[in-house]
């Protein structure tokens, strides 16, 4: 039992290779899932209308290059 025993964690280690005794690590952690903290929703202010609106301009619209 050492390091060139391949049936042995060590020799595992040693040689490179995985097994029954040193298997590899799963892909997926079993670690919980962190808890989600809800959010409470503030009523926003919608009542106060903005004093200064901004000017509406008409979109332009963009030739086509087999139009030009």
């Amino acid at each position: 039992m050492g390091k060139g025993d391949k049936k042995t964690r060590r020799g595992k280690v040693t040689a490179g290779s995985y097994g029954k005794t040193r298997p590899r690590k799963s892909g997926t952690s079993k670690v919980a899932a962190p808890k989600v903290e809800t959010k409470v929703e503030k009523p926003k202010n919608a009542a106060k209308p903005k004093e200064e609106l901004a000017e509406e301009k008409p979109k332009t619209t963009r030739k086509k290059k087999t139009e030009e």
